[in-house]
């Protein structure tokens, strides 16, 4: 019998192991083979712009009609808009309290200033806009792109029946295709991981490790604030639904999404559960959960931004008021783009880091923690799918 292979998770921690270990020991040769990490963070941020884009595509042509899009998409796009948007300025007011990483600051290195990016409030509005679409895509200029994809996608749904259809399936086979390649690069994170902590190590010791609890602690309670305080009183006052009640009708969809912590294996559950113990209607639960898993990453969007202030303390950095609002617009929008499998967000992560200056090379950092921390944010992000499916379905049936 053969044995099993030894899941990602746990190679990934044997990874962070040993690289702590070899970036201690070995310094030097840790320094010099820092671009195997960097060749693992490239490969990220390639799959950030086909990713997004086709994300956000599928989802808004994927509605069967004009109709479909005003009476349960424009409903179920304002109830996600709205809780990521909730969740991004919740883990922005607790990261500013807690202020995590604030205690250390990682060594300088003079090769590699980090240098904030600060722009103006108008110049941040005008990036929106793309005046060349070509240019923002080969610049990798996200929120124009983002901004380019909503509006196409809205055009694409008033045309000819057949050409939508071939749009629509054009853009869900490249999003296939590079979810497929999303996993692969992922499979790729214990070595990735095992060069970046080992250089991180190497450069800076072992002391940014030991400020994790921090930031861990930080993340938790605003998971579990976003879960239980904002989402339950959305679920109370427009649903009319007791959270509690609610909760032990779908907890068997957040165990699901807590062991695999993937928003995409855990659909076939939420939607089952959905129809037969929340009474959602199949139609709402077959639009709104599949979209949810594409769309909806209140957990992931919180807890990008709560780590890139964290990245930005240790580096000594201070973001202002308007990279704070970068942040906020970045994960917002940036969610929406987030594959739903395993350790997804951290492709999205360097799209932010890069938004504001601060160097990707850290989230090697965060990533000694991320599984156990996904976990609970997918959860999060089923949770919320599941709560806005059952408010979205009261507001059907009530027109």
């Amino acid at each position: 019998m053969k044995k099993k292979l030894l899941k990602l998770e746990n190679i990934t921690f044997i990874a962070i192991i040993l690289g702590l270990f070899f970036g201690y020991f070995f310094k030097d040769l840790a320094l010099n083979l820092k671009v195997i990490g960097d060749i693992y963070i490239s490969l990220l941020k390639m799959l950030i712009i086909p990713l997004v884009f086709a994300s956000i595509f599928i989802a808004i042509v994927g509605l069967k009609n004009k109709n479909e899009l005003k009476s349960i998409g424009i409903k179920a796009f304002l109830y996600y808009i709205s809780t990521t948007a909730l969740a991004v300025i919740l883990g922005l007011l607790v990261v500013n309290i807690i202020n995590p990483g604030s205690n250390y600051e990682l060594t300088k290195d003079l090769t590699h200033t980090i240098t904030p990016k600060e722009v103006s409030i108008s110049d941040f509005l005008l990036s929106f806009i793309p005046t060349n679409i070509f240019n923002s895509l080969s610049n990798g200029k996200i929120l124009p792109i983002i901004f380019f994809a909503i509006i196409f996608a809205i055009s694409a749904m008033f045309i000819e029946k057949n050409k939508k259809e071939f749009l629509y399936n054009f853009f869900d086979s490249i999003n296939d295709s590079f979810m497929i390649l999303a996993k692969w690069i992922i499979n790729l994170t214990p070595i990735g991981v095992f060069f970046l902590i080992a250089f991180t190590v190497a450069k800076n010791g072992i002391e940014p490790i030991m400020e994790l609890y921090s930031y861990f602690l930080t993340v938790i309670l605003a998971l579990f604030t976003h879960a239980f305080f904002t989402l339950g009183i959305i679920l109370y006052f427009f649903g009319k639904i007791n959270p509690f009640t609610y909760f032990s009708q779908v907890k068997e969809a957040l165990m699901v999404a807590f062991s695999t912590a993937s928003s995409s294996a855990t659909l076939p559950v939420s939607i089952e559960i959905a129809e037969l113990k929340a009474k959602i209607d199949k139609k709402v639960a077959g639009f709104v959960l599949p979209l949810g898993a594409t769309i909806n990453m209140d957990g992931t969007a919180l807890y990008e931004s709560i780590a890139v202030m964290f990245i930005a303390n240790i580096s000594g950095v201070e973001l202002s008021l308007t990279q704070q609002i970068t942040i906020f617009i970045m994960a917002t929008f940036a969610s929406i783009g987030a594959a739903g499998i395993p350790g997804a967000g951290l492709i999205m992560m360097t799209m932010i880091l890069d938004s504001v200056g601060l160097s990707a090379e850290y989230i090697a950092l965060i990533i000694t923690v991320d599984r156990f921390l996904d976990m609970f944010r997918t959860s999060i992000n089923v949770w919320g799918d599941l709560i806005g499916a059952k408010i979205i379905n009261q507001l059907i049936n009530k027109t």
